[in-house]
């Protein structure tokens, strides 16, 4: 499989909606992940990431101008037990925070759910878990889609990652461009080359990368393998 660039990746399209990224830092030391946000209405881009607890939540930049909180306020980011961290576009991070608690699989979770409510478009749920332990990292990453265009069934793609290469990375985004509907994100996660130890050049050039009319918000976190120690980086565009 071909391995992109990310930033050329994602500047080449033009609106692929929310993002998750998994995988490993080139030089093997870190697990590595981020998420972005897009909007094209001014509902969706009154938002900003807040850390919360050992995750992220969405807040509203302006709560006066908020008009719809369904669907864009939520947990991206949660953390179960110091090892097993969930991202997700939506409140599905619960969802599987509550079945891994209980001993249920990922994929257990995720088959309760199905792709957002928001016809026309029926936007993809994307998904991932990401487990770091003993030196090693493993991750997950899943889509709920829709199977037509008329929203009458869902599609589950489950994708596991248990060995993941030094420098290699996976990215998943809801849409494949820009469109009226949305056209949703078709294929396997895309591979991507990830960097080294440098969080700042990461974080800089994804959100570089994205449209700045309709960039919102980006996370990124580094995982280091043997220590545990963690580096957080949160752009927002308003606020």
């Amino acid at each position: 499989m071909k391995r992109y660039d990310p930033f050329d990746y994602l500047a080449g399209i033009a609106y692929p909606g929310r993002g998750i990224l998994m995988g490993v830092s080139a030089c093997g030391c870190y697990a590595t992940m981020a998420y972005f946000i897009m909007g094209r209405s001014e509902n969706s881009r009154n938002r900003v990431f807040s850390i919360r607890d050992s995750g992220i939540v969405t807040e509203a930049a302006d709560p006066a101008k908020l008009t719809d909180p369904s669907l864009i306020i939520y947990a991206p980011v949660r953390v179960l037990d110091g090892r097993t961290t969930i991202v997700t576009n939506g409140d599905q991070t619960d969802t599987i925070y509550t079945a891994l608690e209980n001993g249920q699989r990922f994929e257990d979770a995720l088959r309760t759910r199905t792709f957002e409510p928001d016809a026309p478009n029926f936007t993809p749920r994307i998904s991932a878990v990401l487990h770091t332990e003993g030196g090693k990292a493993s991750y997950r990453m899943s889509i709920l889609k829709s199977a037509d265009a008329a929203g009458t069934a869902p599609v589950r793609a489950f994708y596991e990652y248990d060995a993941p290469l030094a420098g290699d990375g996976r990215l998943l985004h809801t849409y494949d461009g820009d469109g009226d509907p949305l056209p949703s994100f078709s294929g396997e996660p895309v591979r991507v080359a990830l960097p080294g130890t440098q969080i700042d050049a990461l974080a800089s050039g994804l959100w570089n990368a994205l449209d700045m009319q309709n960039r919102v918000s980006l996370f990124v976190r580094m995982v280091h393998l043997a220590s545990g120690e963690t580096q957080t980086r949160i752009l927002n565009q308003r606020g």
